[in-house]
């Protein structure tokens, strides 16, 4: 057989010559749509390659983006990847000494920022004497950096002086591609390298037809943010069968999705839970309708059965959930798309082919019956990291699974469901509570939008729980009716000791809730702090 290397650089190759009619369309808030072929994205791409080695990257350099989802993010991930530097995805949303902290440890040597981004920039660009050069994207004009060691273009300044295209693929397919951090909800954030053949395997296990099944003949809207887990994978799902792609921006808002669905006829769209929520809200104030969207992919924390429900029956569409992590590049399972949903509370789908699940004991004995037992979740394949960037110590177990730090239960015919984290779970008095439990009865209720529990310190118990509500728009909620809700369906010394019901509910840039946050919140709030 040929020798085919397995690198990302096939999937643009392959929507540009084959297909020729489709697209990437970005679009911000009140903002004209910019449109380009795959063809026209190519070529910029590897002109933007070509500039990069001209200017003395050599392959196995790491290239930072600080970028939200437009056509200028999509072209540098190509740009990047396809000659064989790392492209290093930057999350706007985390604190500046944690962003610092990565492009230290990454020693990135170009920083490519994305629209009003350029002040987080410059603290980096103080602190990380390792970036060299900065490109402004999103039509931003350069700036005279204060720093003489720093040089600085725009991307459209960078094409017009230096942009030659670049030769791609020269390079094995072990060749690291990606580099991304952990969200850090709930420890400190860890890089994760990947390969182009971890994702190149990844993508062919998303569009096979009981996961994600992409066709030729989909639109699809990525409201997941492109600056982690590889944008779930659509940046390379996408141009692999030649799928129109949308990318709103740096805006979830949902009148800017909802006019997206509609002007550019979306049939697939992905996001975490809360965009959903706010999207269903808005449809329901102004009774607008989504006729071409047939299908949603949740994914990033469990969404509660009613609010799955309400998705379903005011878009009239197929809910898709689905479970992944950073280190997993980030599909795991996955609710196929004509499959009816299992009988009882929705799962997080099912495997595809290319991962295996198995359930272990505290211990790390594997669960001698795997279906119908909660256990710790492991998971082996060839797009899991089997350890953390610059990390010599493996990940993995003797038998080569990593440990995903989820409990679950896998029912009979194969659903997964998270039921908790194994370092989520509150100690109280010597037992355990597990707040997935208590956070699954009461996000049922209509009247709640988001939970959360988490645990506090306490004299007597070493920890007890505390249950943080964020109401549905125009809902009250009685604290006291939140605690009767759960007597009788949890032990009664699990109920938790306060409600605080909040107008908000922090969030981490992926979606979700940011319980290190709401802890840190909590404890500032207690008397005599």
């Amino acid at each position: 057989m040929q020798r085919y290397r397995l690198t990302v650089d096939k999937f643009l190759d392959h929507a540009a010559k084959w297909h020729e009619t489709s697209c990437v369309v970005s679009a911000s808030p009140g903002g004209q749509a910019d449109r380009m072929a795959y063809a026209q994205l190519r070529d910029r791409s590897r002109r933007v390659s070509g500039a990069m080695l001209d200017l003395g990257l050599k392959q196995g350099d790491r290239v930072a983006t600080l970028a939200w989802n437009t056509l200028d993010h999509l072209t540098a991930y190509y740009a990047a990847t396809c000659v064989g530097l790392v492209c290093h995805t930057l999350n706007p949303r985390m604190r500046v000494t944690h962003l610092i902290e990565m492009v230290r440890e990454a020693q990135d040597r170009w920083i490519m920022i994305g629209a009003g981004l350029q002040p987080l920039a410059r603290e980096l660009l103080a602190e990380c004497p390792s970036l060299e050069a900065v490109i402004l994207l999103d039509g931003q004009a350069a700036e005279q950096e204060s720093q003489e060691r720093v040089r600085s273009w725009s991307l459209e300044e960078l094409l017009r002086s230096f942009g030659r295209p670049g030769s791609w693929g020269d390079f094995e397919e072990e060749a690291p591609a990606g580099l991304c951090y952990t969200s850090g909800t709930i420890g400190k954030p860890r890089g994760v390298l990947y390969t182009h053949r971890s994702n190149y395997l990844h993508t062919l296990r998303a569009l096979q037809a009981d996961a994600v099944a992409l066709t030729a003949e989909d639109t699809v809207l990525v409201a997941v943010p492109m600056f982690h887990a590889n944008g779930w994978g659509f940046p390379f799902v996408a141009p692999a069968v030649g799928a129109n792609m949308v990318l709103p921006g740096r805006s979830v808002d949902p009148i800017h999705l909802h006019d997206l669905i509609v002007s550019e006829r979306v049939t697939l769209a992905a996001a975490v839970q809360t965009v959903w929520l706010a999207l269903v809200d808005h449809l329901e104030e102004t009774g607008g309708e989504l006729p071409t969207l047939r299908r949603i992919i949740i994914g990033g924390s469990s969404c509660p059965e009613a609010l799955l429900k309400r998705i379903e029956e005011r878009l009239d569409v197929r809910v898709q959930t689905s479970w992944g992590m950073t280190e997993l590049s980030p599909m795991g399972t996955i609710e196929p798309p004509n499959v009816p949903p299992h009988p009882g509370p929705r799962a997080s789908g099912r495997l595809p082919m290319g991962l295996d699940l198995r359930l272990v004991d505290a211990d790390g004995r594997a669960l001698p019956e795997q279906r119908m037992r909660v256990g710790r979740l492991m998971v082996k394949g060839a797009s899991v990291a089997d350890r953390y960037f610059n990390d010599p110590e493996p990940a993995l177990d003797a038998a080569g699974y990593f440990d995903t730090g989820d409990l679950a239960i896998i029912d009979e015919a194969g659903n997964l469901t998270i039921t908790g984290r194994t370092k989520g779970l509150i100690k109280s008095g010597g037992e355990w509570i597990n707040p997935r439990e208590i956070e699954d009865i009461i996000g049922a209720l209509p009247q709640v939008a988001l939970v959360a529990v988490v645990g506090q310190p306490h004299a007597k118990w070493g920890e007890r729980p505390v249950l943080i509500v964020e109401p549905r728009r125009e809902h009250a909620i009685d604290p006291e009716t939140l605690l009767s809700v759960l007597r009788g369906r949890v032990p009664d010394w699990w109920l938790p000791d306060r409600v605080v019901i909040t107008k908000k509910m922090p969030l981490a840039a992926t979606g979700k809730i940011d319980k290190q946050r709401l802890s840190a919140e909590l404890t500032e709030s207690q008397p005599g702090r």
